[in-house]
């Protein structure tokens, strides 16, 4: 978990969350890509994938080429891609901050960082997490209701 981040301030992050927004959902089972944004959507929150090559569904989850398709608010952009591509998503997902006024937290999965995206993060105004798993964290969330 990034330094930054407390385990205190995930679990109020992801504990108030409804609508998630997956980059990088899988069309493979067994892939945590795919499994942990399925298991998100049986927990309760609306969860829509971004994937340009896996539209228009995984596993009866909806899912859309890019971020701009995403027709619900964000509360949590969730990244499940390669650390390199991980500042232009953080850059495309301030800008759609900027113009909907969504997207509250930016989470990037166990293993992948951003060479600036807690500063740019910060500079927006939006919580950011990194290499952190959203699974793990629901289940300190799920021990504690």
């Amino acid at each position: 978990m990034s330094t930054s981040t407390s385990l205190e301030t995930a679990i109020q992050i992801l504990g108030s969350a409804r609508n998630i927004a997956v980059v990088g959902l899988s069309r493979n089972p067994g892939k945590p890509s795919h499994d942990i944004p399925l298991f998100l959507a049986t927990k309760g929150y609306s969860v829509v994938g971004v994937n340009p090559f896996a539209t228009p569904q995984v596993g009866g989850l909806r899912v859309v080429p890019s971020l701009d398709d995403v027709d619900m608010p964000i509360d949590i952009l969730n990244v499940f891609r390669p650390s390199a591509d991980t500042d232009a998503i953080i850059e495309a997902a301030i800008i759609r901050h900027q113009q909907r006024g969504d997207i509250s937290c930016i989470w990037l999965q166990q293993g992948i960082t951003s060479t600036y995206g807690a500063q740019r993060c910060a500079d927006a105004g939006i919580s950011y997490i990194e290499d952190t798993c959203i699974y793990v964290i629901h289940s300190y969330l799920r021990s504690r209701a």
